[in-house]
């Protein structure tokens, strides 16, 4: 959920790049990522995110609000939630962990950090990191691989 096209352009590039297979969506400011989440209106056929880059500076409803918001509802707070923002203020670090920001990331100003930044998002939180509704392959294996016991 992004605000700065430069910055939504920068980040699905790095995903890119690191040749991420999963959908991303954009959301241009808190209220419309919202109704995404919600899967409101046009979104109602959207599918649930595995993981939301969230900056703090967004119009009409700020990232800190839609933080509160994702955490304080049932159907959303399991969803890991990356502050991915300019700001390195402590104030913005304390407030985002207490409302359950899953981590948070300064956003490097230089290009190549910046992109180092996205590759290690992607690298930890969507190939090392277990999420909620995914099966592990293992598991998937032995479903597929169980045998029936005989009957006499």
């Amino acid at each position: 959920m992004e605000d700065s096209p430069g910055d939504a352009r920068l980040t699905l590039e790095g995903f890119k790049e690191a040749r991420v297979r999963n959908s991303m969506h954009v959301a241009r400011d808190g209220v419309e990522a919202m109704a995404f989440l919600r899967k409101e209106g046009k979104y109602a056929d959207m599918p649930r995110p595995d993981l939301i880059l969230l900056d703090l500076n967004m119009p009409r409803k700020d990232g800190r609000e839609v933080l509160a918001e994702i955490k304080g509802d049932e159907d959303l707070k399991t969803i890991p939630v990356v502050i991915l923002t300019t700001s390195a203020a402590e104030s913005d670090i304390l407030r985002s962990y207490g409302l359950h920001a899953n981590s948070y990331i300064t956003k490097p100003v230089d290009l190549e950090q910046f992109m180092m930044a996205v590759r290690s998002i992607e690298e930890f939180w969507l190939t090392i990191v277990r999420l909620p509704g995914q099966v592990s392959a293992e598991a998937q294996r032995r479903k597929t691989n169980r045998i029936a016991p005989a009957r006499a």
